[in-house]
């Protein structure tokens, strides 16, 4: 039977996510370290950041982190098809391979939404006010760069094939840094000029500083264009990437 590159990725798509939902307890427990990260760090936050409450500053800072913990660790679920032969399975099937990265990678919103939501209503009875609108603009472009994160993060699986300790050795280093630069937990701006520089260019920096904008109602910003903007060349690099190793699969 003929199909499509759109019929393939939702048919991989529908496939990795059932599992999803069979087991959503799975999918809460991803939760946990964002939400130790909400309960010690918020805390220690002045009254005020950046102009506004330090919840509405946090928040969706932890929001991001929360994508950013879940997505760069989904490939250690393709290192384990990979282990158990259901990856080769897949590849000898007649899905066209570019759409077994997209379809994986598009499973990764759905868990996203699920885990703002949770970090949302934990929130609001402590004073966090989000902007429905705002924070509605502000999934879709979380979406889009987690479906570069988690291509990049299949990428990385398939890379270190039969290695899973140079999967997470990788991850690890690189998760991190990029946490810390974007300004998820403490401000940037007194940082020193050499680490304001390194913010600058990480990407991640431009899609925090948009989802606060969004989430406090600010839509038509210039924030909200770069973080836009940011999004979308990491969800580009990571299915142009993700594709290509997949083909040489």
């Amino acid at each position: 039977m003929h199909t499509t590159l759109v019929t393939d990725t939702v048919t991989v798509f529908s496939r990795e996510l059932r599992p999803v939902l069979r087991d959503p307890f799975s999918m809460i427990f991803t939760m946990v370290q964002p939400l130790f990260f909400l309960g010690l760090f918020a805390p220690l936050l002045p009254g005020t950041v950046g102009g506004g409450s330090a919840l509405q500053w946090f928040v969706p800072g932890i929001v991001v982190m929360s994508c950013l913990f879940g997505t760069s660790a989904v490939g250690s679920n393709l290192q384990y098809e990979m282990h158990t032969g259901s990856h080769e399975r897949m590849l000898v099937s007649p899905l066209r391979r570019p759409a077994l990265i997209i379809g994986r990678a598009l499973k990764e919103i759905v868990p996203m939404f699920a885990q703002t939501a949770l970090i949302v209503v934990v929130t609001i009875p402590f004073g966090f006010r989000p902007h429905l609108g705002g924070a509605l603009i502000g999934l879709l472009i979380l979406g889009v760069f987690c479906v570069g994160l988690g291509a990049l993060s299949y990428t990385l699986a398939l890379a270190s094939k039969n290695r899973e300790w140079l999967f997470w050795s990788v991850q690890q280093a690189v998760i991190f840094p990029l946490l810390l630069l974007a300004g998820m937990l403490l401000p940037v701006d007194g940082a020193p000029g050499w680490l304001q520089a390194l913010s600058k260019v990480n990407p991640l920096t431009y899609v925090v500083n948009a989802e606060r904008a969004l989430f406090n109602g600010e839509i038509l910003t210039g924030a909200v264009g770069w973080g836009l903007l940011a999004a979308a060349i990491v969800a580009a690099l990571g299915l142009l990437v993700g594709t290509r190793a997949m083909n040489r699969a």
